[in-house]
């Protein structure tokens, strides 16, 4: 081998050493770059994992927010297998979230990590969409029963208000009627006239000295009334002194649901007509000058009240 043939063979022993190193070079560099595109792709992952997980937890709150305050209202539901449905799913929810923190927490993730988050945010937000139908259930049964209190708190009102009206309609013809019974017991009631009181001696004549008197008669006239009732009546006569005593003797009678003395009575037969009538009482104590009233009664009712002014 001459010398010319050693200087190619060397040369393209070193020219074929240069061309290994640089694809040597080229791998080194190219594996180098496929890395790091990885780990930047697997960042970039990751990032959108937790993105898509602070999404979905934020809707899980406001859900959370949303059912809390509609749950301890007054309206009440039938029962409570929507709320139970709402916990179930809670939970679950709840549990993907701590799973998902616990992989957030982890420093490297691999592929089949980032494929395993994937994964549980899917099914988060699956839980989540079964949240939301549940809430709007409840929302819409509230609704529901909200608008039949309405109507039934309507209707009661309503029921009211014609309660209220029959009530004033019963309190009118009750007065009415009571007005009416009225009437009519005043229609039925007798009248009389002419009262006047009379001091008599032991001749049976009008005596003006009251000391002297034997006897005392009070005189009146019962008018005519086809409305009463004709039949025996009974009149009791009351006789107060100057003093206010009662000059009695006479029984007594009922009025206004009470017993009262009288001074004296007479029963007579009463046929409608005019009737003159006098009740005479007998004295039995010594009578002073002054006024005298004088009252007559008849069928639970006081017919007159007079005062009549006797001298010495």
């Amino acid at each position: 081998m001459n010398k010319n043939q050693k200087i190619v063979i060397f040369g393209a022993a070193g020219v074929l050493l240069c061309l290994i190193g640089l694809v040597i070079w080229l791998i080194v560099s190219n594996n180098g770059s496929t890395q790091a595109a990885y780990d930047a792709q697997a960042r970039a992952d990751s990032l959108a994992v937790v993105n898509d997980q602070l999404i979905l937890t934020n809707e899980f709150n406001q859900l959370n927010n949303e059912f809390s305050q509609f749950e301890g209202q007054e309206i009440k539901l039938d029962n409570d297998s929507l709320v139970q449905k709402y916990n179930q799913a809670r939970m679950k929810v709840e549990g993907l979230i701590q799973e998902l923190n616990a992989e957030k927490a982890k420093t490297a993730k691999s592929q089949k990590d980032i494929a395993a988050m994937r994964n549980k945010i899917s099914r988060l937000e699956a839980e989540i969409g079964t949240l939301k139908g549940i809430v709007r259930h409840y929302l819409e049964e509230i609704k529901r029963l909200g608008d039949e209190n309405t109507g039934l708190k309507q209707e009661v009102q309503q029921q009211q208000a014609r309660n209220q009206e029959l009530s004033t309609q019963v309190t009118q013809a009750t007065a009415s009627n009571a007005e009416l019974t009225q009437t009519v017991q005043r229609a039925k009631m007798l009248n009389i006239t002419g009262v006047s009181f009379s001091a008599y001696n032991k001749k049976g004549k009008v005596e003006k000295n009251i000391t002297k008197a034997k006897s005392l008669g009070v005189h009146f006239t019962v008018s005519p009334n086809n409305t009463a009732a004709a039949g025996m009546k009974t009149f009791y006569m009351r006789i107060l002194t100057p003093e206010g005593s009662l000059l009695g003797g006479g029984g007594s009678f009922t009025i206004d649901g009470r017993s009262v003395e009288a001074t004296a009575s007479r029963s007579v037969e009463y046929a409608n007509d005019e009737l003159p009538l006098t009740i005479y009482w007998d004295v039995n104590t010594t009578l002073t000058p002054g006024d005298y009233t004088v009252e007559v009664f008849a069928d639970g009712h006081r017919l007159a009240s007079r005062h009549f002014q006797m001298k010495k």
